[in-house]
């Protein structure tokens, strides 16, 4: 059984579907990468897995439970976390206090879960002490997926995790998402640099017009020579 499922899903906002049955299954093994054009229901899968937009058909379950329009406060507690693209941190708290936030459903002791934190992404233990707002886009980046692994999640979904980043800190982010994938955290991502992001992908998905165009490994999206044309920039 997938870890997560998406059975033609449709939903959008108000009236007005952005997805148009939607297909896709990942294993907490995979790292799943969605690509495809401006408009195309990348985000707006991420958003109506996590219950922030309406579901109006097609089933979506998440470790053998059904959790189409659950809402976030449920979903968190179940292993799934979400890290948005934009005001994804609180930046007039300090580092440490944004991870402690990462925490706020837990009842347990989670100073090993800091430290796993912290060596997965060393930079931030330095600045521990600082104000998010003043950290580069980078670094912001990795408090707020620090943050969202403080839960403890089956699975992760990042929203366009390298948008506006620099080349050094888009290698960075990506090596990062390897190795907490390889500590047994499966990923769903959303990304613009499509080639990139398919190079390491279990799992990609290619949309358009908020239906899957093309489902396979990153490897075989990049092979294809239509995606490549159509999606990768030749």
């Amino acid at each position: 059984m997938a870890l997560i499922e998406l059975s033609h899903v449709v939903g959008g906002y108000g009236g007005a579907p952005i997805l148009n049955g939607v297909d896709m299954a990942i294993d907490r093994s995979d790292i799943g990468v969605i690509v495809g054009p401006n408009g195309a229901g990348k985000s707006t899968t991420l958003k109506a897995i996590f219950g922030l937009l309406t579901v109006s058909g097609g089933g979506i379950v998440f470790d053998g439970e059904e959790i189409a329009n659950s809402l976030p406060d449920k979903l968190v507690p179940r292993g799934l976390s979400f890290v948005p693209q934009e005001k994804n941190v609180f930046t007039s708290m300090s580092v440490e206090e944004n991870l402690e936030m990462g925490a706020f459903t837990r009842r347990d002791a989670f100073d090993d879960t800091m430290a796993w934190v912290y060596e997965m992404f060393p930079a931030l233990k330095e600045k521990r002490r600082q104000p998010a707002g003043e950290l580069s886009g980078g670094q912001r980046q990795m408090v707020a997926m620090g943050r969202a692994l403080m839960s403890q999640p089956k699975l992760l979904m990042l929203d366009e995790p390298s948008a506006g980043l620099s080349p050094r800190y888009v290698i960075e982010i990506f090596e990062t998402i390897v190795r907490v994938n390889k500590e047994g955290v499966g990923i769903l991502m959303v990304e613009q640099n499509a080639r990139q992001a398919l190079a390491f992908a279990s799992k990609g998905f290619v949309l358009a017009n908020g239906q899957n165009r093309f489902t396979g490994t990153g490897a075989e999206l990049i092979a294809d020579p239509e995606v490549a044309k159509s999606f990768l920039g030749g």
